[in-house]
């Protein structure tokens, strides 16, 4: 990933982070916690494509882990992210612009759907039955009716961000001085067209010193 993107990209994920864990989950709403890294890691990921999308998912995800009060084992919400990310990276739109608000609202639906099934399989597999015990299918309603009605908040402002980033005039005239610098120094040092031009330069010189010097020579003969 470019530097403009890790950097927007860690930036949005620790505001996402402080906000879902000061805010978010301390409003006590019944089933699940509306998910404000999910929906920024949808954001970014409709905009990077599925590559940018896993990579900031697992980070994003594993932040998520680490991150005080988390309760369960490292890794688990990052794998979780990851594959959300990476899904929804492949139906970024071509032109990186959306058309309507009906796909990406489809998107947020299923990516809340899948990451709680996700989510609650790898608990299964490691101990975990918290949600057997909460209602799995609760979970999945709120869940889905939470992150779409913060979506519209959410993702088309990351979205607008991380266009903005990627289409930065500086970096790319930055770049294109690079690389024309690059190319310079390359042409004039490693093809020999400098040294072709010097020996060019000689040629010339030798021609007009012998037409000065037959010159000479014709001034003389007619004296």
């Amino acid at each position: 990933m470019r530097v403009n993107r890790i950097l927007l990209s860690s930036a949005l994920v620790v505001v996402a982070l402080v906000i879902q864990v000061s805010v978010l989950a301390r409003l006590h709403l019944p089933g699940a916690v509306p998910d404000l890294m999910l929906l920024t890691v949808l954001g970014l990921a409709l905009v990077y494509g599925h590559v940018g999308g896993a990579l900031v998912g697992f980070g994003a995800g594993l932040l998520a882990d680490l991150a005080p009060p988390a309760d369960h084992a490292a890794g688990r919400y990052a794998l979780v992210l990851c594959v959300i990310g990476y899904l929804a990276g492949l139906v970024k739109p071509e032109t990186g612009r959306l058309k309507s608000a009906t796909g990406p609202m489809v998107v947020v639906v299923v990516a809340a759907l899948a990451s709680t099934l996700l989510y609650a399989g790898v608990g299964a597999l490691v101990g975990d039955t918290a949600a057997r015990h909460v209602g799995l299918g609760s979970l999945l309603f709120t869940a889905a009716l939470y992150d779409l009605l913060l979506a519209p908040f959410v993702v088309p402002g990351v979205m607008a961000l991380a266009r903005r980033a990627e289409n930065d005039p500086l970096a790319e005239t930055g770049s294109a001085a690079k690389a024309t610098d690059i190319s310079s120094g390359w042409l004039s040092g490693g093809t020999g067209l400098k040294i072709g031009s010097q020996r060019n330069g000689l040629r010339v010189k030798a021609a007009r010193a012998r037409m000065a010097r037959a010159g000479r020579i014709k001034g003389v003969k007619r004296l």
